[in-house]
Formats: C-alpha cells, structure tokens, sequence
C-alpha cells in the first residue's frame, strides 16, 4: 500500500467517524457547510519525509481576525506543503474562499505560523507567515509579510520590513517590548540538526550563526528585532536573547508575568532544552529568569498559552508535552528519562524538567507554583495547540488542547524495528519505495483533542465528549474568535490530513450567560493597542486578558476579547493597562454589548502597581547557621523500579534550652562527613555555633532523626540522634542510636553503648514515659530497610534503667512493633480523652495506628482511620477547635504526583520473587479500570525482571496485561502486598472514642508533600494556627518533583476553618525539601527556623501583626 492510499484511507476512516455535531445538545457544534474547506496535507516522498525533516508531522496554524474592517472576524490557515488560505466571513457562518485572489496561490514555502498584524500601522491587518522546511533552500524558508492592499489583496514586503528571516521559524509574536510605541517582534526558530549530534551539549549562549554546523543547519534560536520606524533590525544579542541551536523553540506567549506592566516573553522548547522566560528589564534588555520563577518545566514543550486562571489578575503559564492520559498509549508511546539522563540534564545546566503538561500558577511575588497534576492538565497525549479562554462564558477561564500526530514516531515497537541497522541504512538509500514501506511500519492513531473546564477551584474537569469536541484528529494549530457576534468564543482548528474543525460556540443560547466585549484602539504606532491589559472588577474577582493575538501553537486569536461573566448581572468597572503604562479607568451599565475604547479618548493616568503594600507575617533574617551536604548516593542504582529515593530523609533538628540562660538553642543534623552542631542562641536573637568534640567522631553517620529529652534524670536537655542514609548496613554500625549526654552548659559527651545496635534506617524517636516510672524511655520507629525499599523494618521500644542505659523490649512489651511499616513520624499524647496517653504512628504504606499501653504490652486502639493508607510524612496532634479533644493533622504526598491513588483506585506494591531467581522483586501498581496494571514501562521492567522480555515480545503485548496477566497466579498469591490509597494532606477531627472526621487541608497544602508541621498561634488569637513546609525531589523521572510548596501560614478560625496566606502576606518564600519547622522564642522576638535538605537553614522573624 502506498503512502497516498494510506493517507486516503485514514482520513476517510476520519471523515466518516468523525461524525457532525450538528442537532446535538453540545456546546460546541461542527459545522460542516460554512464554505471553509481546508485540510493541511501532509505526504511523504523521498525528498520530504519525516526522516529527512525532524518536524515534519508538526503541523500548520490558524489566523483569526478581520482583514477587511466589515465587522466580522476572517480566517487564514497556514499550509505545510500547499497553498495557505484566506476565507472571508460573509456572516451567518458562511465564509467565501478569497485566497487565490487575496494573492495566496500554489507555493513551495513549507509554512507554519501565523500572525495577524497591522504591522504599518494603517488600520488594517497584515498576515505574517513563518516558514520552515526547504533544507536545501533558504530562499524558501525567508518569512512573509502579506501587507494588506485595503481591497481584499495581499503583497509581500517582508524584506522591505527587515523580516524576511530564513531559518526555521516555528511563530513570531508582535508587541512593544521597549514601549517605545511601535510594535517590535519576537520570533522563535527550531533548527532540523538531528538532536542526537549535539550529546546533549549546553550550547545555550552561543548563537546558532556562529556554531561549526553545515550552513543550513544554523537557522534556529530565538530572535528579537527592533522596529526603527518601519524597518526591523535584529537586536538579540544586546537584548539579552538566546539564539543556539539547542534553542528548539514550538511557542512563544507574551504577557506581564510580574505586575510591572512590562511585557515579558516566556518560549516553550523542544527536546533538551529548557524553557526561557524572560523578564523585562525595562531598559531594552531582557533576562531569562525561568529557573528564579520556576520549580520545573516540561521536558519537550510544544505549544504554550498564557492567561488567567483564577482571576486574581496575574497571568498564569500553560505548556503542552506528550504524556499520554491512556494506559495503553502510555505503554506503548511513551519513554521517560532514566535517572542518569536526568542527572546529566540537571548538570549540564537544562534544568529540571519533566514528561508532563505543566501549569504555571502564578504566586504573585515572583515565582510560580507548577500544579498540572492537582489541576486535572498534565496529560493530554502528543499535544500542540493550547488555548487558555472561557469557552463557556461562565467567567473562568478553560484550557483547549489540540492533539495527536499524524505518525507516532515514539511507538516503541517501530523504534525497536527501526533500531535494526539495515533498516537505517534503507533509509539512507533514499529509494522511495523503501522509505515508504518504513513510514508504514508507523502506526497512525488519532486522538480526540481535549476541552478542560475550569471548576473554579484550581482543578478541571475534561468535557471534550461533553461539549461536542471529541473527534478523533491530527489536530495542532488553533484559534478562538467570536466568528457570529453573538459573545462567544468559536473555534477553528488546523487539521493534518483531514479537513479543518470549525465550532459554533452555542453558549449563548444555551445557558444565558452575560458577556462583555470589549475592542480597544491604541495611540501612535499601534492603533490596535496589543499588549494592552484589560481588567474587570467583579467583587473579589479580577478578569483580565491581555490583547496578545499570537498564542497557543503557530496561531493568532482575534483582537476583539470577549469577557464570559456567568449570571453577574453587574461588572464594578474597568481598568485598561495601555502598552504606554497609562492606566484608564471606565464604567458601563450595560452587559451583552461589545465597547470600544479609544485610548485617545479616554483619561489617563501613569500606571502605578495594584500590588497591595503588606507587612508580612516573616521577615528573613541573617544566619550563620552550616549548610546541609548531602551525599550523591541515589537508590536507584540499587533499585531500578522504586517510585522514589529514601536516602535523603535528613537533616533533622530539636530545639531546647540546652544552658538554662532561659533561651531556646538548636541542633541541627549533618550527613557527608559533615557532622551536626549545636548553635546557642544570644540575648539579641542570633545564633552562635558551640563546638562539640564528642560530636566529631560520628561525622559519618547522616543524622535523620533528633530530640532533646532528660535520658539520665539530672534536670537538663541530652541529644539522642538516629542514623539513616539508606546504603548503610547493619554491620558497618553507622546506623546505631547516639545518646549525648550534656553536663547542663551545653556540653555533650557521648554515652557509649546506651542503645543495642540498630539494622534500619530511622524514622522517628519519641521520649516517653509509658510504663510511669519517672524516667523517659523511648519509642524508635524505623523508617525501612537499608537497600530493600517495602521491605518492612522494625521499629523498636526501649526501656530506661534511670540512668540513660536503654535495653530492647519489643518483644515482651509491643511486638507488633516488629511488623509496623516503614514508619515517618509518631507521637505520644492523649488522643482518647482518657486518662494517660497514647502512642500514634504513621508512615509509609500505613494507617494512622493508636496504641495504649495496658496490662504490660502495648495494644492498638480501634478507630475509624485504619483505611487511611496514605504515604505520610509528618504529624502534629493539638486541639485546633477548643472541644478539649486532640486533633490530628496529617501530613502526606499531596494531590499534584505523578499517582494519585484514591480509595477505589489504590496504588499497590507487590513484593516476591516473581521470576524465580532467588531475589526479592517489587513491582508498583496502580488501577485502571478496575484493574492492577505495573506503573513502570515495559523496558524498566524487565531491565528488572528479564523474564517479561521473553513472555511479552513487544510493546503492545505488555500495555494489554494486567498486573494479573503478567505473572503467575501462585506468586501473586504469596506476594506481599502494601497499599496506598490517599495522598491527601488531612486534619481528622477527634470527635472521641477513637473516631475522626476526616477533612483535606486547603488545595493550597496539597500541591505538593508535607513534610514539617509547626502549630503555632501567629495573629494572637487564641487559636493554633498552623506553619508548614513540604516537597520531595526524590522520585523517577517518570514522577517528578513536589515543588510547589515555598513555605505555608494557615489562619484558624476555630471553626474547622483554616485561611491560607498567600506567600506575599506570610512572607515565606522558601525553596528547597523542607524536612523540619522550628519554634524559637528569644527575648525580644519570635523566630522560627525552616531546616532543609542539601541547603541552609532559613531564620525568619515574626513581625507585629
């Protein structure tokens, strides 16, 4: 079968499948007869074919806008490998076919972008396209400027402009970056040099014109050019803009990220590379400061948008990737980074990234908070276009992904098939019959694209079935506008190899919701005002757009920006931010009406920030507290398929009046021969190191567990350390317990062989008096087994002899503790309410588990709370509601992981000797479809177990299995067998007699771990509130980080009510695994300290509120 019969025949396949959505109650209907009748045809020869042009399935771009000033918004699509297209709206949804007329006749130009512009400033849109492909010919790849002749004809003068670039260019955006009242442009490049060549190399700051490659390969990069009265100069250099080749540049979105009513680029990247954004230096210059603003970013960015989702009126940053949303997809399309190709990312400088679509919320203060996961967004297949709008005009603001490509080059049984050499070298031949009958080994799977509407609580629902929007596509370029005047966003979508989507919005009709219009006419050189902002105050809400017509995916939105405004029945008022930092302020009284405003007419004042002048909460302070080092050991090597690493579970710390002067003083834990300390606090509030020689020989050991107690009864604080690190053995006696014993001036001396050796890791140490014999005994909850992840340790109960010697008692007194789990965190306090308390113990693959200690053994209470298996990684147990009952709050992976696991689709991990071998294997699970189905890849998994290579031949074979399917049922059935099934940070609420009302934290809390928890009454009010920190680093590329915690204040109301501040009245602005949270009063002020992982201590000071 030929490429061309292949090609019919899938896209009649689609044709026929994709079935109108005309008469049916959706929100969107396809209309089939509104005389637009384009389809993006793609077809492989010898010459042209995706072995010879990296992004040849990358699709083409829409253009909305009215190029004939009638009133009614026209469209152009960009061809790949034919003649672009002009339709004229004609109204009523009826659009004439100008193109050939227009002056847009057959071309060779391979182009791709598409960008509405006045850019002569005449009062009519020009069309910019971008152009690509052509390798051999770059007089082919020079970009157009179609000026608009005012009689529905176009010219191009790109030369004449200076725009006549001849790279590879993916899209350009038009604003004024130096205000100078002209529009400048931004261009994004993406050079065909195959990515396997450049080894990964950190090229970022030498220029694509300058790189020893063949001449035609240099095309890439990014490029800024200056608008000197109508003629463009390149200013890239001096403006601070990367231009290298491994800048694999797919989208480019403009917007003022930081509230200083400058515009600021942010270029989603291919491949390698990281994203940019760069910031607005207010001087002609540029900085890119994305690893500043940002925790990650997605690894192959495609497309990017960016725009409001929570109407608070700063833009928030949304970039597609390729992670698919379907099982099967998942595992038979998809690869992810091994850890040492992470690490040799991370260390060449591209950053952390990862195999997600990413959602930038932005945090107000200069950072941004990546909650893809949480947000219900990250994985939408091999996406392009993004479209961030409010489809339902319901005030929020919903995403719109575009989908699918016309040939999955990431099909892991054709890179199997392709990895033969003889294949490789039919491909060098050139001969078409041969590259044919290759291309066909491709499978060719469309994808319904994807419509997330926006809940209005952070998180989205998918309704693309819903609304009408999911037909199977080869979908990448698309554009909003209100195509019928009627307030509301239609849609138009570039197709490859099947015809283009247009979608009548039906919003109007359907749910009555208000609408605003608005169409703003600038000053000077830039009549149509881009780059303006427009807000509109309703309440508490700020809705605002930004009048930045290039977006999404090598498209361009109309300029007239319509405002969705559910069943309000009455906006406050209106401030536009013009591109000149003016600010006018209006007023209307009447909804369902477009306005036009004209700057000109209009009065205005300089803009000044809206940002609200706080006192925050925490003020850092200088410290000279060590940094913490920790070791390069990475569990993985050890373990291939476990989610996450356990060798960085420190540093921890303990405070204590360690001198009796009546302030508080800290230990910190160290780890990589860099050993704790102990830091004493002075009259003014700082801190002085104090050295301790009996500290110095256990400078090996990683200090993951401290508390300050009374061990040998002489009325001052000892130091009692647990050891971990996870690569050390039992043997090697680095593990063991250490009792420092302090002569009440804070010097310590160690006290030999006061605990039995110790085989485990250490999660916890509780000092307790359970037995009441005046003396503090102590709980040890181990954390897991060295080198055997799920392996559960034993944690251990220790019996004081009154004088600091401690023997081991489990077995007599609590052998349950022998079988616990791999224990995070414990606490010894009344929990029941009754006389005496209890011993409450929490960790991974866990529930909460009580337990009293009656008739000399320690029992487990029953409660209600032992189907919580969560990962939990800290707790605090304090009355939050004044009912005289200790709550418990929890802290646990959060809701923004790669797993998400739910009561009804836990995550499981499965421990036997699957294959036979002798050794002890783990697989993770997750369910899908009611099904246990492996978490990792085919190839991860039988790198571990060999045997699946041989019983699953390909890919395909093994996405179809279940966990069940995989493995005999008599090894499944002696498997043993952990769960996790919630990932939740919660309060539970004791209402007595064991039983709790569970509740979530705020969304806030769960968009990433918590990992410390500080009760503490910060506004004087009577009421605990609560000061936390959080994220986890440590995963598989396939997971992730957790990084989208910089510190968090939660106000109680008394009430199960809690406030989150936001990070800017907190004052908190901490990066980094935060692992512990302390409370340090001094004579004059409170402090507390954030302890981190593999960085400094943070001091902050509690203002006067």
């Amino acid at each position: 079968m030929t490429i061309k019969n292949l090609t019919y025949l899938v896209v009649a396949g689609l044709i026929l499948n994709g079935c109108s959505t005309k008469g049916k109650d959706v929100l969107f209907e396809k209309v089939d007869d509104s005389g637009i009748a384009f389809t993006n045809t793609v077809v492989d020869d010898k010459d042209a074919n995706i072995f010879k042009y990296r992004n040849f399935y990358n699709g083409a771009g829409v253009g909305i806008g009215d190029i004939n000033n009638d009133g009614l918004a026209d469209v152009f699509f960009t061809a790949n490998q034919g003649a672009n297209k002009l339709y004229l709206n004609k109204g009523e949804f009826k659009f004439e076919d100008i193109s050939t007329k227009a002056g847009f006749g057959p071309k060779k130009q391979w182009s791709t972008g598409v960008t509405m512009v006045d850019i002569n400033n005449d009062g009519w849109l020009d069309i910019y396209v971008s152009n690509a492909g052509n390798m051999m010919d770059a007089s082919l790849r020079k970009n157009q400027l179609f000026i608009n002749n005012h009689n529905l004809t176009f010219t191009d003068s790109a030369a004449a402009y200076g725009l006549d670039n001849d790279g590879y260019t993916t899209h350009a955006s038009f604003f004024d970056y130096d205000m100078d009242g002209d529009l400048d442009c931004f261009m994004v490049n993406n050079s065909p040099i195959p990515v396997n060549t450049l080894n990964y190399g950190n090229a970022r700051d030498t220029r694509a014109e300058n790189a020893k490659v063949a001449d035609f390969l240099k095309g890439g990069g990014d490029h800024l050019y200056q608008n000197n009265n109508g003629h463009f100069e390149e200013v890239s250099v001096k403006a601070g803009i990367h231009g290298s080749l491994i800048s694999f540049g797919l989208g480019v979105t403009i917007g003022d990220v930081n509230g200083d009513a400058w515009p600021d680029v942010y270029v989603s990247n291919d491949f390698f590379e990281r994203d940019y954004l760069y910031i607005n230096q207010k001087n002609g210059t540029f900085k890119d400061e994305l690893e500043n603003y940002m925790e990650h970013n997605s690894i192959a960015s495609m497309g990017t948008d960016m725009a409001d989702i929570n109407n608070d009126g700063y833009p928030d940053i949304f970039t597609t990737e390729m992670l698919p949303d379907n099982d099967y997809r998942l595992k038979t399309t998809t690869s992810f980074d091994n850890i040492d190709i992470y690490r040799l990312k991370v260390s060449s400088g591209f950053y952390h990234q990862f195999m997600h679509n990413s959602l930038q919320l932005n945090n107000k203060n200069g950072k941004y908070k990546e909650i893809s996961h949480i947000a219900g967004v990250e994985a939408s297949d091999w996406s392009w276009g993004e479209m961030i709008f409010d489809a339902d005009n319901d005030g929020l603001n919903d995403i719109y992904v575009s989908n699918g490509i016309y040939r999955d080059l990431t099909n892991q049984d054709f890179i199997d098939f392709f990895a033969n050499t003889m294949i490789q070298k039919m491909v060098l031949t050139g001969k078409k019959d041969e590259i044919s009958s290759i291309i066909e080994k491709m499978s060719s799977q469309s994808i319904a694209n994807k419509m997330y509407h926006n809940n209005g609580d952070l998180t989205f629902k998918e309704k693309a079935k819903d609304w009408g929007l999911d037909i199977p596509s080869f979908s990448n370029g698309a554009a909003y506008g209100d195509l019928d005047n009627d307030g509301d966003l239609d849609m138009v979508v570039s197709n490859n190899n099947m015809p283009s989507f247009v979608f009548k919005n039906k919003s109007r009709e359907k749910n009555k919701n208000h609408y605003l219009g608005v169409r703003l006419k600038g000053v000077g050189s830039n009549l149509n005002a881009v780059g303006a902002k427009i807000n509109v105050y309703i309440k508490d809400q700020i809705l605002s757009k930004e009048v930045i017509p290039a977006r999404g995916f090598q498209s361009s939105v109309d300029y007239k920006q319509i405002f969705g405004l559910g069943q309000v029945a009455k906006v406050d008022s209106i401030k536009i931010i013009w591109p000149n930092a003016t600010v006018s302020k209006v007023q209307i009284k009447k909804l369902d009406s477009v306005y036009v405003f004209n700057q000109a007419q209009l009065a205005s004042k300089p803009f000044i920030s809206n940002a609200v002048k706080l006192s925050p909460l925490f003020t850092q302070v200088a410290a000279n507290f060590d940094r913490h080092e920790e070791d390069d050991h990475v569990d993985f090597y050890a373990e291939r398929i476990i989610p996450r690493i356990l060798s960085q579970e420190g540093p921890r710390a303990a405070s204590a009046d360690l001198n009796g002067d009546g302030l508080v003083d800290v230990f910190i834990g160290g780890a990589n021969e860099k050993g704790g300390a102990i830091f004493i606090q002075n009259a003014n509030g700082t801190f002085s190191k104090k050295a301790q020689a009996a500290f110095q020989p256990f400078n090996e050991m990683e200090d993951v567990a401290a508390v300050f107690y009374d061990a040998d009864g002489d009325k001052d604080m000892d130091l009692l350390l647990g050891a971990g690190g996870n690569h050390k053995l039992k043997s090697s006696g680095l593990l063991n317990h250490r009792l420092f014993l302090n002569d009440g001036k804070a010097n310590f001396t160690h006290q030999q062989n006061a605990f039995p050796e110790f085989g485990f890791n250490t999660g916890v140490m509780v000092p307790l008096d359970f037995d009441g014999d005046g003396d503090m005994d102590v709980f040890v909850g181990a954390r897991n087994t060295p080198l055997k992840y799920g392996v559960t340790p034993a944690s251990a109960i220790y019996v004081n002899n009154g004088k600091g010697m401690y023997t081991d008692q489990t077995a007599t007194l609590a052998p349950a503790f022998t079988n616990l789990g791999m224990v995070t965190s414990a606490s010894w306090v009344n929990v029941l309410g009754k006389s005496g308390n209890q011993l409450l113990v929490a960790g991974d693959y866990m529930y909460p588990i009580l337990f009293s200690f009656k008739g000399g053994k320690f029992v487990e209470e029953k409660t209600n709370l032992n189907n919580l298996f969560g990962w939990w990684q800290t707790m605090q147990v304090v009355d939050l509601n004044g009912d005289g009952l200790k709550d418990l709050v929890l802290g646990n992976m959060g809701k923004n992981g790669y797993l998400k696991p739910t009561p009804d689709a836990p995550v499981k991990l499965w421990m036997n000797d699957f294959d036979g071998n002798e050794s002890l294997d783990k697989i993770l699970t997750r369910t899908v479809n009611g099904k246990d189905v492996p978490v990792f890849l085919k190839a991860e998994m039988q790198e571990q177990i060999p045997l699946l290579k041989k019983e699953n031949l390909n890919y395909e074979v093994y996405a179809k299995k279940s966990f069940q399917e995989l493995f005999k049922p008599e090894a499944i059935e002696k498997a043993v067998v952990k769960t996790y099934n919630i990932c939740s940070s919660i309060i539970a609420w004791n209402k007595g007699n064991g039983q709790f009302e569970i509740q979530e934290l705020p969304i806030e809390v769960q968009f990433s771990s918590l990992n410390a928890i500080l009760p503490y009454d910060v506004n004087g009010d009577q009421q605990l509130d609560l000061i936390m920190g959080g994220n986890l680093f440590g995963f598989m590329p396939q997971f992730g980080r957790l990084d989208a915690n910089y510190g968090l204040v939660l106000i109680n109301d008394g009430k199960k009510h809690f406030k989150v501040l936001e990070d800017k009245q907190s004052g908190l602005s901490i990066t980094g695994q935060v692992k512990d949270i302390l409370s340090l009063p001094g004579k004059t002020s409170q402090q507390v300290l954030f302890i981190r992982n593999d960085y400094y201590p943070v001091l902050l000071k509690m203002n006067q509120q």
